[in-house]
């Protein structure tokens, strides 16, 4: 303690301060967040797009990734993935996907598909073209079914030209050759 007086007065003590380092930036290979561990099983799990239930699109759809119907939509589907029109759903169009789980309605033709699984609530107004058909009690289904048969399959299984004349230019016309 000094006996004379200071003339500068005395410095106040700054408070504490706690630095927080910035933080490092990450490598751009983990800039992104990893996808969540049961997306990574199943590869293709992970590009599913959903037609929530509220909502009625028109339009196409086509891609490689797989489709979930729970809404409403009119047009065409074709996907090289599966395709599952939820309970409730109605679609309306042509539908090509490689297997196509059908719990809602479909106004249209399955044009082809690897395989077509009709659960109990499923209502088909339409052909199906499939390799494998399932159809569970309940459903229904009102138009013309092929499965089982390959393209090359079906092309040669064409029936017998008819006897009638309207018929038989009919499916020279199909064919391809002159009526």
């Amino acid at each position: 303690m000094a006996i004379w007086k200071d003339p500068t007065p005395a410095a106040k003590p700054e408070p504490h301060r706690f630095d927080v380092p910035a933080p490092k930036p990450e490598p751009a290979a983990t800039a992104t967040p990893p996808a969540p561990a049961p997306m990574r099983a199943v590869d293709t799990a992970a590009r599913e797009s959903i037609i929530a239930a509220d909502l009625t699109i028109e339009g196409k759809i086509e891609g490689s990734g797989h489709v979930r119907i729970a809404g409403k939509f009119k047009g065409d589907v074709r996907v090289q993935g599966n395709l599952t029109i939820e309970q409730g759903a109605k679609v309306s169009g042509g539908v090509s996907a490689n297997k196509v789980t059908l719990a809602g309605e479909l106004n249209g033709n399955v044009e082809t598909a690897q395989q077509v699984e009709l659960q109990q609530t499923g209502v088909v107004n339409g052909d199906i073209k499939t390799g494998s058909l399932t159809v569970a009690a309940g459903s229904r289904i009102r138009g013309h079914v092929e499965c089982g048969w390959s393209e090359k399959d079906s092309k040669a299984a064409t029936p017998p030209a008819s006897s009638t004349s309207s018929a038989s230019s009919s499916n020279k016309m199909e064919s391809g050759g002159a009526a």
